[in-house]
């Protein structure tokens, strides 16, 4: 008996969709994570791209546990000598894109390479309740009953 290795033309992609009020923020992105890679599935091949599409809607409403949300800082490189810039985590919620503390934060959960790009393709995050994936009919996931830990009310 030989192992099972699924191939492209096998995958069955579903749409998954987060509602990420009063969630935190760690436990909400390595689920997501989980789900984008697809080891979740019994199928799960680490070579092939079989994971979920995931839509996270109200990301603007995460929780950062502790004082991470002032004392978080977040760095990013101009370029220039010189230019590394820094932002916290309040700076970047109340901000113009919110989001991006979720999809930075399921990025750097998934393994660098071209495949990571592909599945961080599938991730879909919304600053608020409205998305335009209605068509796709997803799922919701209720990371929030799965542990205790993952919401803060």
């Amino acid at each position: 008996m030989s192992t099972y290795s699924a191939k492209a033309a096998d995958i069955e992609k579903k749409w998954v969709m987060i509602d990420a009020k009063g969630l935190v923020v760690g436990r909400l992105a390595s689920i997501v994570a989980m789900r984008l890679r697809g080891k979740h599935k019994p199928t799960y091949t680490p070579h092939v791209d079989d994971g979920d599409n995931v839509i996270v809607i109200n990301a603007s409403k995460i929780v950062l546990t502790g004082r991470k949300r002032d004392q978080k800082i977040y760095h990013h490189h101009t370029g220039y000598i010189g230019g590394i810039k820094e932002r916290s985590a309040k700076s970047i919620l109340e901000g113009r894109f919110p989001e991006r503390v979720v999809e930075k934060a399921v990025e750097r959960m998934l393994p660098r390479g071209p495949l990571a790009r592909v599945q961080l393709g599938n991730l879909r995050v919304y600053p608020g309740p409205e998305h335009p994936h209605e068509a796709q009919k997803p799922e919701t996931l209720d990371v929030g009953a799965m542990n205790r830990k993952n919401r803060i009310a």
